[in-house]
């Protein structure tokens, strides 16, 4: 313990931070920062990836089991439970993921620091700002400048960053009217789509079925489509604001105003900068240059066998996951005083009951380190942690 002899706790309180959360599918991002006059400075940023697709693709698997159980001549199994209901509030276990992890985090940063409030992005598109045709009234939204944001984003993330007519990616798109304003076109997003220079010249103010008359059914389709997977993550982040809600005060902001906060302070486009970009902005002054990857990897399984590619059992695992005091994806450091894996070796670390275990490192996996030559460094907790240059910000302050 280390004792201050030369200050009171009066004097020993620090200033409190605040956190900005950019909610994904796959990645979240987390900005730490302080918040003062109206400018933002990053002091720490971590980039939280998800597994919520080897978790559909497990559940997935498991039920394909299930499904071949009930249909083959199997034993009877009397049924565990009658009438199953799921509880308000209820997400699929790849959505539900996204909101235990981010909140954990949260947890986390609120035990290390003084955490004062949080803000996330509640929604990717402002849908009021998106369903009229005119720039709302008040002072965001004046001259049309943050609505021009929300639809921009939302037809990038609809489109595909594509052009609607010819495919075309990596070039600069121009926002289309699938149906000319000089013919009585709206300005509403279903008559929107994405389209390159050449394209949006060539289709001048013509209609879509004079243009390409082979793609016009397909345009009017996408153009109409509502947008599934923006749809899916919205739901993630209301139930995400609820938890957070319910543990710090949270302000919202939405995708469309964090897109205008990040361009308008220069910074290019990541999940990290976007955290730090979210919400009622005036000014970035400081980012940081490292970013911490924090990898969902699980804690492992509780299966005890290994099926083959027809469901049937093909080994057996042990009842116990540790082996002389260690566990499968503890980070280690192993040095070995002689022998063909004679050197120092860190990573993480595969158990078996031999003793012999295997590290994976930078470097690819070495096999066969015996137990005694392991050192701990850090218990698994279900994460796989590396360390990242921020994009484009290696120059700023």
């Amino acid at each position: 313990m280390i004792r201050l002899r030369d200050r009171t706790i009066e004097d020993s309180e620090v200033d409190g931070v605040e956190l900005g959360i950019d909610p994904g599918s796959k990645h979240t991002g987390i900005a730490v920062f302080t918040h003062q006059g109206g400018e933002r400075r990053g002091r720490y940023a971590i980039q939280l990836d998800h597994r919520g697709s080897r978790i559909r693709k497990k559940l997935a698997q498991r039920a394909n089991y299930r499904r071949r159980r009930r249909t083959s001549d199997l034993r009877y199994r009397p049924p565990r439970f009658d009438n199953r209901t799921r509880p308000r509030g209820w997400l699929p276990p790849s959505l539900q993921h996204r909101v235990d992890t981010t909140t954990s985090w949260v947890d986390r940063h609120t035990r290390w620091a003084p955490v004062e409030a949080v803000h996330v992005e509640r929604v990717a598109f402002d849908t009021h700002v998106l369903s009229v045709a005119e720039p709302l009234e008040g002072a965001e939204y004046q001259q049309g400048t943050l609505h021009g944001y929300e639809v921009r984003d939302y037809l990038l993330s609809k489109c595909g960053r594509a052009c609607l007519y010819c495919g075309a990616t990596n070039v600069p798109l121009n926002i289309d009217h699938v149906h000319p304003r000089s013919r009585g076109g709206t300005d509403r997003v279903s008559n929107l789509v994405l389209a390159c220079v050449p394209c949006n010249q060539a289709k001048n103010d013509r209609p879509v079925e004079e243009f390409a008359p082979g793609a016009a059914t397909r345009v009017h389709q996408r153009a109409k489509a509502p947008l599934a997977d923006a749809a899916a993550v919205n739901a993630t982040r209301w139930a995400l604001w609820l938890a957070l809600d319910a543990r710090l005060p949270t302000r919202v902001g939405t995708g469309g105003r964090t897109k205008w906060n990040r361009t308008l302070n220069q910074l290019p486009k990541s999940h990290t900068l976007d955290a730090l970009c979210v919400g009622k902005v005036e000014k970035v002054t400081q980012t940081v240059r490292t970013v911490l990857v924090a990898g969902c990897a699980g804690r492992g399984t509780y299966a005890r066998t290994r099926p083959d590619k027809h469901g049937f059992p093909r080994l057996r695992l042990p009842r116990t996951k540790g082996f002389f005091e260690f566990a499968t994806g503890d980070l280690v450091r192993a040095v070995v005083p002689k022998g063909k894996k004679a050197g120092a070796h860190t990573g993480r670390v595969a158990v078996r009951a031999s003793g012999s275990f295997s590290i994976t490192t930078a470097h690819g996996i070495v096999q066969g380190i015996n137990h005694r030559h392991l050192r701990l460094l850090q218990r698994a907790d279900g994460y796989a942690y590396t360390i990242r240059e921020e994009e484009g910000v290696s120059s700023r302050p």
